[in-house]
């Protein structure tokens, strides 16, 4: 990705309020090219720690499983949610929740780096201005592209081109479902804060055009579920085309939350009542 100082026609940047320590001043007639530079450096940071790193782990993930003799990619699996000790309950719980907590340390970096620009989440649409519109649209985004979802990846699986998912492997325990429904958050929170509303609200700061900023979200949405198969791959790719189009039509985040939130849960939870009970769902 080349984060350049003009956009694709050639629009000057609009960046965000330098902060104090970088303000005009006698000696510093560069300060608002150096801050574009920092804003540059800041998004790839993010990106190294979070789901552009997660992107380059699935791509080796996927060429693993590719290269397995004899082992056809279908035949292979992932598993979201495991059970890191099945024999001693409580702290596989604490394993859980741990995994949750620091999954969303690269949202608090975003949460504070947005701060340092004297911006905030609600500068990307996380707040409660619009709630009951908001928990609409992820309502419906839910229902059209988690059903699209379920059957692109049935269908990807039939054609070989896929690993089967498994949801979670967590035993039948008084937390399990509350610890799939915080992972479910989690997820849409992590993904939807960093992938969506800030690397789209940065790439526009930059001048970049809408449908290169579009592009450039979806294909990382996509690469970090490559582990999944090509199929994984191609349809969260096209979620993120979807996903990203709402956010740059309405500047909200927070639906996009609600909806990953809510596909993640009904896939976990529905995988237990659903594993080998149904044909048509791999297992």
């Amino acid at each position: 990705m080349n984060f350049g100082l003009r956009g694709s026609a050639g629009t000057a940047p609009s960046l965000p309020p330098l902060p104090a320590d970088l303000a005009p001043s006698p000696g510093t007639a560069h300060s608002a090219s150096r801050w574009h530079r920092l804003l540059v450096a800041e998004v790839w940071i993010v990106l190294a720690i979070s789901l552009g790193a997660s992107g380059v782990g699935a791509l080796l993930a996927l060429i693993d499983d590719l290269t397995k003799k004899h082992v056809a990619l279908s035949s292979q699996s992932t598993t979201l949610n495991g059970s890191v000790t099945p024999d001693r309950p409580w702290l596989d719980l604490a394993f859980q929740l741990f995994g949750i907590a620091t999954g969303l340390v690269p949202v608090a970096l975003v949460i504070y780096l947005l701060h340092r620009s004297r911006e905030s989440l609600r500068t990307i649409g996380v707040d409660r201005s619009q709630v009951g519109r908001d928990i609409g649209l992820g309502a419906l985004l839910a229902a059209c592209v988690g059903g699209a979802g379920l059957a692109l990846y049935i269908g990807a699986h039939a054609a070989g081109a896929n690993v089967v998912v498994v949801p979670t492997t967590l035993g039948p325990h008084w937390w399990r479902i509350p610890v799939l429904l915080l992972s479910a958050a989690q997820n849409g929170i992590y993904e939807e804060v960093i992938v969506s509303g800030y690397l789209l609200h940065r790439l526009k700061q930059f001048g970049w055009g809408d449908n290169k900023s579009l592009a450039t979200s979806a294909l990382i949405r996509g690469s970090y579920h490559l582990y999944q198969g090509f199929g994984g791959g191609l349809g969260n790719a096209v979620m993120g085309l979807i996903f990203g189009r709402v956010y740059q039509r309405t500047g909200r985040t927070l639906p996009l939350i609600i909806a990953h939130t809510l596909m993640d849960a009904t896939t976990f939870i529905g995988y237990i009542y659903l594993a080998h009970k149904v044909s048509w769902l791999p297992t």
